[in-house]
């Protein structure tokens, strides 16, 4: 019961902040099969145009089912408004075997309820299929009629949108609804997912944001820790303030200090005087990306700025009082640069008062869809292919992929698909060979003679070096420098082949 309210509360909070309309609903369609553990689900939208039901979204295939108002279980239940539980489908009379014929899918229970708008009049119907251990309860139909209604509302919302289009009074509430979605605390910044994992990073972020609390973000690269940490100040108090942050992987040893602490004019010759980022983040938030890369005088350095919250730049002489949050980030193991004198304890334990940890893609798997879907929504349009969906198949290949290179590769892997596809729909054939290819757990053993004769001598080693660099980035949990020793090789070496396969 616990998490059914948890995930009710989810929710509310996503009504308030999110405002795609597909985004949203893919969110009530996954927790509605979810809280009544339902095998599948589907929501069905009323076309006036046509008189017909259309599946808006619906779990477990991207077929477009259409189906008459008149005709099946549905179209029962959206004519007279009541809920359908039905614990055989096929004795029922209403039901309408063709669908099942058309998506291939097996129905065997379900229940439907209609989704109304504020005057009562049905504009669509909810419906979970075959429900997993037994029959649908009266529980699960109540369950459900709260997700219906609030979809409902979700509805009614974007539709009043649109007809104020073109207004001034649009302006305004479009104005003012992305206020709110900046003050928002579910899909911001990219940051989507419904699972377990995602939703604890989530509900983390919501509690400490608001608090003056320093944070370390742990995870591999791609996973979205820049996303996180822009989420925690989005919902600070600090929001209106600046943001900055500094890649501190990306800059030579030399330039990290001057970068973070600034420079007086006249140290060198040519050398104006340059603000560092810690005093450009007053009363912001500073976000230091890969921490684990500075060097031990630098971080020494760190530690009395954040002890302090005074810094000194470079060539002066006076303190200078800051009022800024941290937020590092790091896809090295800390402890591990403890213990190798590359990082100093002290400093850890320092940045360590919050700790949130990224989960990896592989981890998260059932979000795949719902995250390959936002990326669509967001390229489809630039790319000119604003219909275009992803069909099953090749859907299947992306679930079945380890994602060593977490959601960034995910989403040039959508962006790629957009380009290469020929009509609206993205084929397998589509996906990356090296990801059509690929096994969630490969043994090497198993790279079969008959695969090998049917590739180039080239195309079989790039084969096996992308099968091999997966194999280990599995095996080591996505550590980068465990995975190189585990394969021979240099981590500069592993770098190198993962950018020449676009890993």
């Amino acid at each position: 019961m616990e998490t059914k309210y948890e995930n009710l509360f989810n929710l509310r909070k996503m009504m308030k902040v999110e405002k795609d309309l597909d985004l949203l609903l893919d969110f009530i369609v996954q927790e509605s099969a979810n809280i009544v553990n339902a095998d599948r689900a589907s929501l069905f939208l009323y076309e006036e145009d046509t008189n017909q039901l259309s599946s808006k979204i619906a779990l477990g295939t991207t077929e477009i089912v259409r189906m008459d108002t008149n005709s099946g279980i549905a179209g029962e239940v959206f004519n007279t408004g009541k809920v359908h539980n039905i614990h055989d489908v096929y004795k029922n009379i209403k039901f309408n075997p063709t669908i099942d014929e058309k998506t291939g899918y097996k129905t065997k229970s379900l229940v439907c309820v209609p989704i109304k708008n504020i005057e009562g009049k049905s504009i669509g119907v909810l419906q979970a299929l075959n429900k997993q251990g037994g029959v649908f309860t009266s529980d699960d139909i109540e369950m459900l009629e709260i997700f219906s209604s609030n979809a409902a509302v979700a509805i009614e919302n974007a539709r009043l949108i649109n007809d104020l289009t073109g207004s001034k009074n649009n302006l305004l509430t479009e104005n003012k609804i992305l206020k709110e979605i900046n003050r928002g605390k579910f899909f911001i910044n990219n940051l989507i997912g419904t699972s377990t994992k995602i939703t604890e990073v989530v509900n983390l972020i919501e509690r400490i944001a608001a608090s003056p609390l320093d944070v370390l973000i742990t995870g591999e690269s791609g996973t979205g820790k820049e996303l996180a940490a822009r989420m925690i100040h989005i919902n600070s108090e600090r929001s209106k303030n600046s943001f900055v942050d500094l890649n501190c992987a990306a800059l030579p040893e030399s330039i990290v200090e001057s970068e973070l602490f600034g420079i007086e004019k006249g140290v060198a010759t040519g050398v104006d005087r340059r603000l560092g980022k810690i005093e450009m983040a007053n009363e912001g938030t500073l976000f230091l990306d890969e921490i684990g890369d500075i060097s031990i005088s630098t971080q020494a350095k760190l530690l009395r700025a954040l002890q302090e919250r005074k810094v000194t730049r470079l060539g002066g002489k006076e303190s200078i009082n800051v009022d800024f949050r941290i937020v590092a980030a790091t896809n090295k193991n800390l402890e591990d640069g403890i213990n190798e004198k590359t990082f100093r304890e002290d400093l850890y334990y320092r940045l360590n008062v919050v700790r949130i940890r990224m989960p990896a893609l592989r981890e998260i798997r059932e979000d795949i869809p719902l995250i390959a879907k936002h990326f669509l929504n967001n390229y489809s349009q630039d790319l000119k292919k604003s219909n275009i969906r992803l069909s099953d198949e090749a859907l299947n290949c992306l679930l079945k992929y380890s994602w060593p290179g977490n959601v960034r590769e995910l989403e040039n892997e959508i962006k790629r698909a957009i380009i290469m596809a020929d009509g609206d729909q993205i084929l397998e054939i589509d996906i990356s060979s090296h990801i059509r290819e690929h096994n969630t757990v490969i043994d090497i053993e198993s790279f079969s003679k008959k695969k090998q004769k049917s590739l180039s001598m080239k195309e079989a080693v790039e084969s096996l070096e992308i099968s091999m660099i997966n194999n280990a980035l599995l095996k080591t949990d996505g550590n980068k420098q465990k995975a190189s020793d585990l394969l021979g090789i240099t981590r500069q070496g592993l770098f190198k082949k993962m950018k020449r396969y676009n890993l």
